[in-house]
This record gives C-alpha cells, sequence and structure tokens, in this order.
C-alpha cells in the first residue's frame, strides 16, 4: 500500500512513501516537534528567571529610593538639630550645620535648649511617617519629632535682624490652636479675620501684653509641623525664648537669647533651611538613610 507524500521545499512533483518510511517519518516529526517545544519551554524559563529578579529590583530599588533616595530636604544647605536622650526628656542640645559641595559641616557652638513639658513625639513634617513612637496629638504637651521647614519669623519689635520673611505681632494677633477651624495651625490678625474666627484659641502672640511682660515671643521662627492642617495634628510650634533655662513649653522648642540672635542671622531662606528634632537612639538610626549630618 501507498500514500500520497507532502510536497517538500523545491520538490514539484508527488512522492510515495511505504508505510514503515511514513511511520519512521511521524516519529522524526514528533521528535522534531518535541525538541522544539522544549526550547521554547525552556526559554520561557529562562525568560522568567531573568525577569524576576529585575521585578524584584525595581520593587527593592523603590524601597530603597523611599529610604535612602531623594528626601524632601535633599536641596537643603543649613540644618537645625535638635538632640533630645528620650521621647520624655524635656531638655537637649541644638547644632548648628552647612552643607558644602554635598557634606555637612559644624558651625557655631553646641547650644542647650528645652521642649515640651510631656516630652516628645512624631509630628507631620517633611519625613516618611513614622510610627515606632508616641504621635503627636493637639494638647499632648510634646514638641513634634521629625524634619520640618522653617517658616516666618515673628516678634514684638517692627523689624529683626533675619534674612526670614519676618512679621511683626500685633495685639490683635493669634495662633489658632482649634482644631477644626479653617484657621488651625495659622497666625492671624483678629482685625482682619474677625474676632469670631479665633474665639477659643488660646495661643496669643503678644504675650508681652498678655502675660506680664513674658519675652518669650519676642523673636522667634515657625516650625512647619503640620503644614496641612491635619485635625488634631498638633498646631502652633514655634522656636522661641525661654523663659529659663529649667522652663518647657507646650509643645515648642526655646533657648537663649544668645542662641536664637545667632540662628535668626545665620537662616537663609534661599538655602532651604529645615529643623531636625530627634531623640538621640532615633537619630542614630535614622542618620545615614535620612542624610542627617554626623555628630
Amino acid at each position: 500500500m501507498q500514500l500520497v507524500g507532502l510536497h517538500s521545499v523545491g520538490v514539484k512533483q508527488p512522492f510515495t512513501l511505504s508505510i514503515g518510511a511514513k511511520r519512521r517519518s511521524r516519529r522524526a516529526l514528533s521528535a522534531a516537534l518535541r525538541f522544539r517545544l522544549l526550547r521554547k519551554l525552556r526559554s520561557a524559563r529562562t525568560a522568567i528567571v531573568l525577569i524576576f529578579p529585575l521585578l524584584s529590583l525595581a520593587v527593592t530599588g523603590s524601597a530603597i529610593s523611599a529610604d535612602r533616595g531623594d528626601m524632601a530636604w535633599s536641596h537643603s544647605q543649613q540644618m537645625i538639630v535638635v538632640i533630645v536622650p528620650d521621647w520624655n526628656a524635656t531638655t537637649g542640645t541644638l547644632r548648628t550645620f552647612d552643607r558644602v559641595h554635598g557634606t555637612w559641616h559644624e558651625i557655631g557652638k553646641v547650644s542647650p535648649v528645652v521642649v515640651g513639658h510631656s516630652g516628645s513625639a512624631w509630628g507631620l513634617g517633611l519625613n516618611p511617617p513614622q510610627d515606632d513612637g508616641p504621635v503627636k496629638r493637639e494638647g499632648d504637651g510634646r514638641s513634634p519629632a521629625g524634619v520640618f521647614a522653617i517658616g516666618e519669623a515673628f516678634g514684638y519689635a517692627p523689624t529683626l535682624a533675619t534674612a526670614l520673611t519676618y512679621k511683626p505681632m500685633q495685639p490683635t494677633s493669634w495662633c489658632v490652636d482649634v482644631s477644626g477651624s479653617p484657621y488651625y495651625n495659622r497666625i492671624v490678625d483678629a482685625r482682619i479675620v474677625g474676632e469670631a474666627a479665633v474665639k477659643g484659641a488660646t495661643e496669643h502672640m503678644r504675650l508681652d501684653i498678655f502675660n506680664h511682660g513674658d519675652q518669650r515671643y519676642r523673636a522667634g521662627f515657625v516650625i512647619e509641623n503640620n503644614a496641612q492642617q491635619k485635625p488634631m495634628g498638633g498646631s502652633c510650634v514655634f522656636a522661641h525664648l525661654w523663659k529659663s533655662p529649667d522652663s518647657t513649653t507646650t509643645a515648642c522648642t526655646a533657648m537663649a537669647d544668645a542662641t536664637m540672635d545667632r540662628l535668626l542671622r545665620w537662616l537663609k531662606p534661599d538655602e532651604h533651611p529645615v529643623f531636625v528634632l530627634l531623640p538621640q537612639e532615633k537619630y542614630a538610626r535614622l542618620r545615614e538613610s535620612w542624610r542627617l549630618p554626623k555628630l
């Protein structure tokens, strides 16, 4: 019995195969197909093996970037660093740094400061959110920890020796510490926003007038915690003058007159200065990944 075979490339006339030859041909064809299929499977497995490490690298690369990459303060050339011993400490040390050619250099002397009467807690600043410690809440008596932009300067006098934007405080100036208010965590003038807008606020900005000549707000600047006005996220956080070296604050960082004067003369908005407050152990853990100065 004969079967009509297929035309091969370049063969124009039909040819015939015996049954035995046909079986051998089928086996050869089947083997060839299996070989081609195996090659495709191996290629696919190789691609998977190659792709997965790349995917892993992309994921871990993103994580590294989030942890070690461009931070919101990567363009900052001035940094104030306040270190406290632990979350419940009410005193600390202040250092100042300039960044030159990508390297932080300490300038000036180490100065003592005081912080909130309950210590410190993670605030809402420029750094990625943290949860390994207390979290700042309105009225908790804790100074916010983290990395923060430095805002406007304020004081009692019409002018102040600083390159920061300066706003002299008026007898009608308040910082609104009422969560939920449209002016929450903002310094306002009641003559402009209306008396109703500052109802319930407790942070009067002219302490000298309303608190027997209190000089704590004679000169200071805003530490921009909770700039987004998150309800109960904390408000009215300043660097200001202390009443005494053993006093505390409600949520601010306070210091001697000479320290404040030095900071105000040194800070330059064009250098994008930032304020850092961290417990000693957290600073040691985060220093490298956050690219903070070596102490």
